[in-house]
């Protein structure tokens, strides 16, 4: 702790007390970290950028074999092209153009235009058949069957219900013995209102009377609907005074003689 100039200050090196971090080479608690580069512990609290793969080299690379520096290159042929003189090359004369020659008006035809103009109906024209025609074998109209339409198995239209008639079988038949055969008594006669309209019908009861009723009712002659004016017009009708009693006594008055 000499040093060969004087010194400057009261401040003179010492002894330290204790160790002190600065003086010593070691690199601290910097690498307990985790990383912040590559994929493998990074530390979770960074952000981290997308990262690329280069792959790895195909297969076929390895197989192609190139034919090497066996070309043999001219030598005035540079990075930038050809470098000589021009060279210029023989060729044929090309034959003279001939004059565009236009069209006059006799060649035009105006009244075939019509179609362009105005409308028309569409033309067809007949041609004559194709060679390649006799090689296909396109079917006939026999050889396509079209869907039944009668029976049970039909596919465009509804089938009706089609019941089957089957033979009278000879076991237990009314062939074999006659008189297990129905007469004519064994059949019940079909009510007609079964199978067609059948009329209203109606009962003739008895007049029913409350029990105990002994109140006599006026018969058909008792009622007078002549007399009736509620449900009719009626002329009217006056009176001449107060109609008197039959049983009032006469008025006497004393007329002399």
């Amino acid at each position: 702790m000499t040093s060969s100039g004087p010194w400057v200050g009261n401040w003179r090196p010492h002894k330290p007390r204790g160790p002190i971090a600065a003086l010593y080479g070691s690199p601290g608690p910097k690498y307990g970290l985790p990383g912040l580069t590559g994929i493998s512990k990074h530390d979770p609290t960074k952000f981290k950028a997308p990262m690329f793969s280069f792959g790895v080299r195909h297969y076929q690379s390895n197989s192609d074999c190139s034919p090497g520096p066996k070309y043999l290159i001219p030598s005035n042929i540079t990075r930038q092209g050809l470098d000589g003189t021009p060279a210029f090359s023989l060729h044929s004369r090309i034959r003279e153009q001939r004059q565009f020659q236009v069209p006059g008006p006799g060649q035009y035809i105006p009244e075939h235009s019509e179609k362009m103009i105005y409308r028309s109906a569409p033309a067809f024209t007949l041609s004559g058949r194709i060679k390649d025609f006799k090689q296909s074998q396109t079917p006939g109209p026999a050889a396509y069957n079209l869907p039944p339409v009668l029976g049970p198995n039909t596919v465009t239209t509804a089938a009706a219900p089609t019941p089957s008639l089957y033979g009278r079988s000879k076991i237990g038949g009314f062939d074999e013995d006659l008189k297990k055969t129905p007469g004519p008594a064994a059949y019940k006669v079909v009510d007609p209102y079964v199978y067609m309209q059948k009329a209203p019908q109606f009962s003739m009861t008895g007049r029913n009377f409350a029990p105990g009723e002994t109140t006599r009712k006026p018969g058909p002659g008792e009622y007078r609907p002549e007399l009736v004016t509620s449900t009719r017009f009626k002329a009217p009708s006056f009176t001449f005074g107060l109609r008197h009693s039959q049983f009032i006594a006469p008025l006497i008055v004393d007329v002399p003689e």
